[in-house]
C-alpha cells in the first residue's frame, strides 16, 4: 500500500515544552493515514518526525528551540564510564538485589517529553476524529488496491531477550573499530599530543609496586611477576585483555543461578497490534499512567486509555517483513522489560530500512533508581547491533532530536559516535565539528560547503502525486482544476519539506 498523507501546513506561535515559551514553536505537520517504512525513512532524514500518525517537521529557523535530528552508529559505539556504572547498576540488582543509596537523578530519554506535540492530546485527538474515520473512505481503499496492495503475511514471533542467559546474547560481540583521528586542540583546549598520554593514578601506583618488587628481585620469580620485557599484570589469574569489554558483554554478564530477579525484553508489534501486544495492553497501560502521574504530575484521569493508544500504539507504518529484513519485520513496536514478571517499562522504537527509531519510553516510578532511560538506550544500541547482524544496510539508531538550547535535551551528545543532521542540505555531520556553531547561534547550517544544495530538493512539482475525487494523478493534471491560489502554494510548501522522491511516490490526498 502506498503512503496516504494530508498536509496541514504551518503550525506556528504555541507553547514550547522546552524553553516554556507561550508562543515560540513552530512546526509543519501531516496526518499520516499509511505509510510505508521507506517514506518514513526518507522522511527522517529531512528532519521529520512522527507523535501517532502526526508527522510533523520544526520550522528550524523559526521556531524558539531548534531541534536537530540526531543518530547514533552503533557499530562503533562504546560505552562511556556513566553508561557502564548504569549497566553495573542493573546487573547488581538482578544478582544480589541491590539498590543503590541516595537520590537517583532523572534520567534522559524519558523524563522530557520530546516531541513537539508530545502530550498534546487535544491536536491528536481532534486531527484522529477528522482525519482518520474508518482510517481511510472505502473509495481511497478501493483506488489504492488497483495500484497493487501488500499480501497478509503471517505475523512474525516475538523477539525475547533473556538477561540471564549468555546464549541469547545481542549482536556478535565486539564492535568495529572506529578510525581514531588526532587534531591539533586550541591552546588551552584538548590533551597535548606532543606529551605522553595522562594515566590514572592508579595505573602509576601498580608500575611503580612492580619495579619496586623487580628491584628486589631481578630474576623476577616473585609470585604474580614475569620477567619477559613486557609489563605484567600485578593479577594474572584473571588474564586481562586489552580489548574493553563490549557493550553486549556488559549487558549480558552472566547472572548466578539463585539471582534475586530475572529481567527480560520482549519485542511486540504494536501497529497492527500483535496478539501478544493485545495481551499486554491494558498492563502497559497502567505502566505509562503511573509514569505520568509521577514523573509528570498528570492528573489520574489522564492520559485515558484512548488517548495513550493514539499517542503510544497508533503508527501510520505498514508493516512490511521481507525476507532480507529483520526476523522481526520493519514497522512500529513496543520493547517491553519485563522483570519477575511484571512489565516496568516500555519503549516504543520503529524499525526501519536504515535505522532503529527511538520514539518514547515511560517506566514503573518505582524503578526510577535503575536508571531506565539510559539503560534502554543502551539495549536499543544493542539491539540495532543484532539487526545488523542479517540486515546489513540496518546500522543507525536514531534519537529523535538534540536540542543544544535545552540543557535537559543535550544528553542525548553523550552517546558517540553520533551526528546531526544539517538543516539545510541534509547531510550528516559530526557532533563534535556542529557543538562549537550552537555555542554561537540556536540555529546552524552544519554543512560548511556554501555551494552545497539540498540535492533531493523538489525540482519537478508536476510530478508530485495527488489523490483526489477517487482518482490519483499527478500535480501537474490536478493544478488544472484548482482556482484557489492558496491551494497551489500549499502544495509546493509540501513539496519542498518531503523533498522529490517522497512527493513521487506518496499520495497527498485533497478533498
Amino acid at each position: 500500500m502506498a503512503s496516504v498523507v494530508e498536509y496541514k501546513g504551518l503550525r506556528a506561535g504555541y507553547h514550547c515544552g522546552y524553553c516554556d515559551s507561550k508562543e515560540g514553536k513552530a512546526s509543519c505537520g501531516m496526518w499520516a493515514h499509511s505509510m510505508t517504512v521507506q517514506d518514513y525513512q526518507d522522511l527522517i532524514d529531512r528532519g521529520w518526525r512522527r507523535s501517532g500518525k502526526y508527522v510533523y517537521k520544526p520550522v528550524m529557523n523559526q521556531t524558539c528551540c531548534p531541534q536537530y535530528t540526531i543518530r547514533c552508529q552503533p557499530l562503533q559505539f562504546q560505552p562511556s564510564k556513566s553508561h557502564k556504572k548504569v549497566l553495573k547498576k542493573m546487573l547488581k540488582f538482578l544478582a544480589k538485589g541491590e539498590v543503590p543509596k541516595g537520590s537517583c537523578e532523572d534520567e534522559p530519554m524519558d523524563s522530557t517529553m520530546d516531541d513537539a506535540v508530545a502530550g498534546d492530546f487535544a491536536l491528536i485527538n481532534k486531527l484522529d476524529i477528522q482525519c482518520d474515520l474508518k482510517t481511510l473512505s472505502d473509495d481511497v481503499k478501493e483506488s489504492l488496491e488497483s495500484e497493487g496492495k501488500n499480501s497478509k503475511k503471517e505475523e512474525p514471533h516475538e523477539l525475547l531477550q533473556s538477561q540471564d542467559s549468555v546464549g541469547e546474547k545481542l549482536g556478535s560481540g565486539e564492535p568495529s573499530h572506529s578510525v581514531k583521528v588526532h587534531t591539533v586542540p586550541k591552546p588551552g583546549k584538548g590533551a597535548d599530543l606532543s606529551k605522553p598520554p595522562c594515566r590514572k593514578a592508579k595505573e602509576i601506583r601498580k608500575e611503580r609496586k612492580r619495579l619496586k618488587l623487580m628491584q628486589q628481585n631481578p630474576a623476577g620469580e616473585l609470585e604474580g611477576f614475569q620477567a619477559q620485557g613486557h609489563p605484567p599484570s600485578l593479577f594474572p589469574p584473571k588474564a586481562k585483555s586489552n580489548q574493553p569489554k563490549s557493550l553486549e558483554d556488559l549487558i549480558f554478564e552472566s547472572l548466578p543461578e539463585n539471582a534475586s530477579h530475572k529481567l527480560e525484553v520482549r519485542v511486540v508489534r504494536s501497529s497492527p497490534p500483535s496478539s501478544q501486544f493485545k495481551a499486554t495492553l491494558l498492563e502497559s497501560y497502567q505502566v505509562y499512567k503511573r509514569y505520568q502521574m509521577v514523573i509528570h504530575k498528570n492528573s489520574p484521569d489522564t492520559p485515558t486509555e484512548s488517548q495513550f493508544t493514539r499517542f503510544l500504539c497508533s503508527s501510520p507504518l505498514e508493516a512490511e517483513t521481507p525476507p532480507n529484513g529483520p526476523d522481526c519485520g520493519y514497522g512500529s513496536f513496543h520493547q517491553q522489560y519485563w522483570l519477575d514478571g511484571k512489565i516496568i517499562a516500555v519503549g516504543v522504537i520503529d524499525i526501519l530500512p536504515n535505522c532503529v527509531s527511538s520514539v518514547y519510553l515511560y517506566y514503573d516510578p518505582d524503578y526510577s533508581f535503575l536508571s531506565l532511560g539510559v539503560y534502554s538506550a543502551l539495549r536499543e544500541i544493542a539491539f540495532t547491533r543484532q539487526l545488523h547482524e542479517k540486515t546489513s544496510q540496518l546500522s543507525y539508531y536514531y534519537m529523535g532530536f538534540y536540542i543544544h538550547s535545552c540543557p535537559k535535551m543535550k544528553y542525548k551528545g553523550q552517546y558517540r559516535p553520533s551526528d546531526l543532521l544539517c538543516p539545510e542540505t541534509y547531510v550528516w555531520v559530526p557532533i563534535e565539528q556542529c557543538l562549537p556553531s550552537l555555542e554561537n547561534s540556536k540555529y546552524c547550517r552544519f554543512n560548511q560547503d556554501p555551494e552545497a544544495v539540498d540535492e533531493d530538493r523538489s525540482t519537478e512539482p508536476d510530478r508530485l502525486q495527488v489523490f483526489h475525487k477517487r482518482a490519483i494523478m499527478p500535480y501537474g493534471v490536478y493544478k488544472k482544476q484548482q482556482k484557489d491560489p492558496s491551494e497551489e502554494a500549499a502544495v509546493l510548501q509540501y513539496a519542498s519539506l518531503v523533498g522529490q522522491k517522497c512527493s513521487e511516490r506518496m499520495l497527498l490526498f485533497r478533498n
